[in-house]
């Protein structure tokens, strides 16, 4: 959902769910300058490893994720954590149990806009 410029007000159950691939769902909305998306991952799902020119800040709202940054650095962000990813950062990760986060980007991310981010529709 965007409407760049302009106010918006909305309901995450009034965004459309997408289904990414079977293990992660996506929801998202953007302004001019960040973008707020909630992902549903199910157990096992799996974030290929990727990066992008976007500051991402994680919030794990229920579930964990572990993350492998970088040059092999692991953490695990569970329930009430946050991670911030710099721009660029190599990154990937895997839902330990049913997750439910919140990423702020900034810039929005114009590959999830577009639909051109195939690395997780596998």
């Amino acid at each position: 959902m965007a409407d760049e410029g302009k106010l918006q007000y909305t309901g995450f159950d009034r965004i459309p769910v997408e289904a990414l691939n079977p293990f992660i769902d996506r929801q998202f909305v953007y302004g001019e300058r960040t973008m707020l998306a909630r992902l549903t991952l199910r157990k096992g799902a799996k974030v290929p490893e990727h990066h992008h020119e976007n500051e991402q800040i994680t919030y794990i709202l229920e579930g964990a994720l572990r993350f492998t940054l970088g040059q092999g650095q692991v953490i695990t962000v569970k329930s009430g954590e946050v991670l911030v990813i710099p721009s660029n950062m190599p990154h990937q990760a895997e839902a330990l149990e049913d997750t439910l986060d919140l990423d702020i980007f900034t810039p929005p991310r114009a590959d999830w806009i577009a639909g051109t981010d195939a690395y997780l529709r596998k």
